[in-house]
């Protein structure tokens, strides 16, 4: 196919910018909704954090694997293994977002230039989490129309992305793990 974008690419754009936009801003206006200070009668959901930075865990070696198999010419299992890795982000998100509606923030304890290091990371990870949503739509996109050269010139700036992302979700985990009540 050619560098040129699709009738499949130009149908789904629309949604890609809607999706891009809306993920990011419900997340952020649900972080801020504890539905226990609304007054409502639920559980804290305290035992997501370690599932869901599992699940973190899993994308980014799915991701690699997905690598792998392109790399490796192995077509379908790269394209099952990218849609897997598309689902555990979105089970990531929505147990992230359960957590916390239903739980108090944990606030890092580290002191020195551990703490330092918590926040560059933590920033990096919030800040490239939100830039990535657009890449991996459009990446996927492009698969779908079969404009693979178009999904591979793309796929070289999302890949590092995600696979960012996906680690330093369970980095930001690990630090702040021993600081859950």
């Amino acid at each position: 196919m050619s560098n040129s974008i699709s009738e499949v690419e130009k149908k789904y754009n629309k949604w890609i910018i809607i999706l891009s936009i809306v993920i990011p801003v419900a997340v952020a206006a649900l972080f801020g909704v504890n539905l226990r200070r609304l007054g409502f009668d639920v559980e804290p959901l305290t035992f997501l954090p370690p599932i869901y930075a599992s699940i973190n865990g899993l994308t980014a070696v799915i991701l690699m694997i997905a690598f792998w198999a392109i790399k490796n010419k192995k077509v379908k299992l790269h394209e099952r293994l990218m849609k897997t890795a598309i689902v555990c982000s979105v089970l990531f998100l929505v147990m992230y977002v359960a957590y916390h509606m239903t739980s108090d923030s944990t606030k890092f304890g580290g002191e020195g230039v551990i703490r330092y290091i918590y926040y560059f990371i933590l920033f990096t990870h919030i800040v490239l989490s939100i830039v990535v949503i657009p890449f991996v739509l459009i990446t996927y996109v492009r698969a779908l129309a079969k404009n693979f050269d178009r999904h591979r010139k793309i796929a070289r700036i999302t890949f590092p992305l995600w696979l960012y992302v996906a680690i330093t979700g369970v980095v930001v985990y690990l630090m702040i793990a021993p600081y859950y009540s």
